[in-house]
């Protein structure tokens, strides 16, 4: 269980971070990007406000906060085309990712078979997730979480409310768990760590699995670990269910039956009425989302039962989704050979 840290004592380790944090600034020249910045000072005044920061110590980070046009232009950039899932799949099931993912998995059993225990997320699926986020750490971010959150809340304003509040979270978190809020690095959009958490689940969702009193997704994988599968469980992940059923479909209404976005809006037995079967045992009550993919070997139609609506939850993509678990079938089918 997270040490629940005393708010006294966290606001003495941010302010002796604080005091490092200034020492550095008369040492080298400060960004200056938000120096002065209206914006940034009605922040400040909100966080002293409403979350007991001092002023003067979040003004003088701030001063050190780098705006960056890469991320305004990367996260403008229009959205690529969309790969079909012939073209996608291969990204993320390779024997690179497979082999290492073993490799993690040896490396973290005890961790992994803990998690399982505690939260009843398949071993698999949590290392899966950990390859496809940031191959098993290998890829978790250059760009430091306070200049990728900051430039996204002050200088994006088609997202600004949903940044502002990421930074807002970020900076409690680092004042909980007792780190310099300009040592943590992530994705240009703020998602940190091995399982590229954004702060805000950060917040609600990581544990520090293996006690230490200090939450790390960053360099601890045992945290990471039990980070993921709390995070699953609190989505709704059911121990023991299956994740997906492969369709046959036939009709002229079969198609009529495709989820449009990934929130179920019929069962198994609608799917059915409508020409969709399947070899698997599945109850009619059950709540799916149905879709197509455009597969190697031609259309393949799927329905992605309760515990694949939680792993669209992590990425809201079927594709992702449907990339995780058949890496995770490929893992534990590779750690089970003699």
């Amino acid at each position: 269980m997270t040490r629940v840290l005393n708010l006294n004592q966290a606001m003495r380790s941010w302010g002796v971070a604080m005091v490092a944090l200034l020492g550095m600034a008369g040492q080298a020249q400060a960004a200056g990007e938000y120096q002065g910045s209206p914006q940034v000072a009605e922040f400040v005044a909100e966080m002293t406000r409403d979350h007991g920061f001092a002023s003067e110590q979040l003004t003088a980070l701030f001063d050190q906060v780098e705006r960056k046009q890469a991320i305004l232009d990367a996260i403008s950039r229009p959205a690529e085309k969309v790969k079909p899932w012939k073209d996608y799949r291969p990204i993320f099931i390779t024997e690179a990712r497979i082999s290492k993912g073993v490799d993690f998995w040896s490396q973290h059993a005890e961790a992994l078979a803990r998690a399982e225990q505690e939260y009843g997320v398949p071993a698999q699926i949590i290392v899966a997730i950990i390859g496809v986020e940031t191959f098993y750490g290998g890829n978790t971010g250059s760009w430091r979480v306070l200049d990728a959150l900051s430039t996204l809340c002050f200088d994006y304003p088609p997202r600004a409310e949903f940044f502002c509040q990421q930074l807002r979270e970020f900076l409690l978190l680092a004042r909980e768990q007792q780190v310099e809020p300009l040592s943590r690095k992530g994705s240009y959009a703020g998602a940190m760590g091995l399982p590229q958490f954004m702060p805000g689940s950060f917040r609600a969702y990581a544990v520090d699995f293996d006690g230490d009193g200090h939450i790390d997704i960053w360099s601890n994988p045992v945290d990471a670990i039990g980070s993921v599968a709390s995070y699953f469980k609190r989505h709704g992940w059911t121990a023991g269910e299956p994740v997906v059923s492969r369709a046959q479909v036939k009709g002229e209404q079969a198609d009529s039956g495709l989820t449009q976005g990934l929130d179920p809006t019929m069962n198994v037995g609608q799917l059915r009425a409508l020409g969709w079967t399947s070899s698997d045992v599945l109850r009619d009550d059950v709540p799916v989302t149905a879709f197509r993919f455009d597969g190697a070997e031609g259309e393949e139609y799927w329905m992605g039962l309760p515990n694949f609506y939680v792993i669209t939850r992590y990425n809201r993509s079927a594709m992702y989704s449907m990339a995780v678990y058949q890496l995770s079938n490929e893992l534990l089918a590779r750690r089970s050979k003699p």
